[in-house]
């Protein structure tokens, strides 16, 4: 098959960058568009933006790019080298290609990573490819075909570099298939959104996590901890059927004119996002197994309040009391009404440790989706604490991908799992470390001075995530 280069976007915050989600979309984008790519899995750098795989035509290549949120653009590679003169000798064993380009327009362009290549210079390289012999027009603006080289300094060499010097680690040139475009993130974009809650997730992530979640037309994607509802808006516009859920009724009903039903519409995805409802994902009424095509959660992966990366602000909950004694004996009304029917009610809630969230959500997946399903969630986790056995296994479900975004300290990593088989009796969730009770969750983590080098050593066995809001 040809060669390809995938020129990866470069994308970052202030804190962190993206990088670590550019392959798992990558490949969930060809699963997604049935393209067969094939690539050195070992060649891939996540300091580096270029990617070398193999594809069988230009149309393939281009649909990877149609939805793609991390991926710049897409090159037919004609050359590779570590220098100029490497890169020449390449290019010239792909002489059969160059006659179908004579007669039309055409531009050249110069792009450099790990540092900057001054215009002369630039200039200079352009010009060293005239043995090509085009003999069409060249158009700045609008041209037939574009050519691309394509500068690799390194991340870390650019660093020690003398100015003035040109010393690459590699260099490529390229006949460009297709660019990617951020319209879509623009289109979401949180900024200019009707109706947000203090969590929403952004709209890169939610279009990230949409793509790893397959979602597609005739897909059925589930939020069970929906908030504002980014990922309905995500999921169906890719042409999902969305649907969402939320133990706070509060959040989906919004306030006045400003509501979820007012980004629907604001969105124009009135005929895709099915419904939103009220309930604890722990106490659902679904009746049947096997139904959705994806579940796909930010915020909560606790049933109430636990927003990652934001669960700081709030423990996770679930329905119920904190001590049954103080359970409510009589219905309790408020002016004539009963509490429960009031549109500001909120049912009380009770502690909810991290693991014993994860290990639910796991269950409801391995229950609830089809086989080939998928479910994409975020675990927030303490950097020094963090093991990859911390990420819940179950006998139904394949890890796919477990990306990081690192915040220093704490960081929240993107899990992707897919259903591989159906559940068995006696199969469950399962985190090969130390998980804690509800006792555990409960108790004062200082309780006796005597018994901190005990508790120091529990910690040692216990997830990550565990006690993630109190760390």
């Amino acid at each position: 098959m040809p060669s390809y280069l995938v020129q990866f976007a470069q994308v970052s915050t202030v804190t962190t960058s993206h990088d670590e989600f550019r392959l798992p979309e990558f490949e969930s984008l060809a699963v997604i568009e049935n393209v067969n790519v094939k690539f050195n899995r070992e060649e891939y750098r996540l300091d580096r933006p270029f990617l070398k795989v193999e594809i069988e035509s230009d149309e393939e290549a281009a649909k990877l790019v149609k939805r793609a949120i991390l991926i710049k653009s897409i090159y037919e590679l004609w050359g590779e080298g570590e220098n100029l003169e490497e890169l020449h000798a390449s290019v010239r064993e792909t002489s059969d290609r160059w006659p179908q380009y004579m007669g039309k327009s055409f531009k050249f362009s110069v792009t450099a990573f790990g540092s900057t290549i001054v215009a002369k210079k630039s200039l200079e390289m352009i010009n060293s490819f005239s043995f090509l012999g085009f003999d069409g027009d060249i158009d700045m603006t609008n041209p037939e075909f574009q050519f691309s080289i394509l500068v690799d300094f390194g991340a870390e060499r650019s660093k020690f570099m003398k100015v003035g010097t040109f010393e690459a680690e590699k260099m490529y040139l390229g006949k460009l298939v297709t660019s990617g475009s951020r319209d879509l993130v623009n289109r979401y974009n949180l900024k200019k959104r009707n109706y947000l809650g203090t969590t929403s997730m952004d709209a890169e992530l939610s279009l990230i996590m949409a793509n790893q979640a397959l979602a597609g037309p005739g897909k059925l994607v589930y939020d069970p901890f929906v908030g504002t509802g980014s990922f309905l808006f995500t999921c169906s516009h890719f042409g999902a059927y969305t649907l969402g859920s939320d133990i706070d009724g509060r959040q989906i009903r919004g306030k006045g004119k400003s509501s979820i039903k007012s980004n629907i519409a604001q969105y124009d995805l009135g005929d895709r996002v099915l419904d939103t409802l009220t309930f604890d994902i722990c106490h659902n009424p679904w009746r049947i197994d096997n139904w959705l095509d994806a579940i796909v959660t930010d915020r909560k992966l606790d049933v109430c309040n636990c927003h990652a990366p934001y669960g700081v602000r709030a423990g996770a909950k679930k329905l119920g009391r904190k001590e049954n004694s103080k359970k409510q004996v009589s219905l309790r009304t408020y002016e004539g009404l009963p509490m429960h029917e009031r549109d500001d009610y909120y049912p009380p809630t009770k502690p909810y440790e991290m693991s014993e969230v994860l290990m639910d959500l796991l269950e409801f997946s391995a229950r609830q989706l089809r086989l080939g399903g998928r479910l994409v969630y975020w675990l927030p986790t303490i950097v020094d604490e963090y093991s990859n056995e911390d990420v819940p296994q179950h006998p139904c479900m394949k890890l796919v991908s477990n990306s990081e975004q690192n915040f220093g300290a704490w960081s929240r990593r993107l899990i992707t799992m897919q259903k591989v088989a159906e559940v068995h009796q006696g199969e469950h969730a399962s985190i090969p470390v130390h998980h804690p009770t509800e006792n555990d969750v409960t108790a004062n983590p200082v309780q006796e001075e005597d018994s901190a080098a005990e508790e120091a050593e529990q910690n040692k066995q216990q997830p990550g995530h565990y006690a993630f809001r109190e760390k």
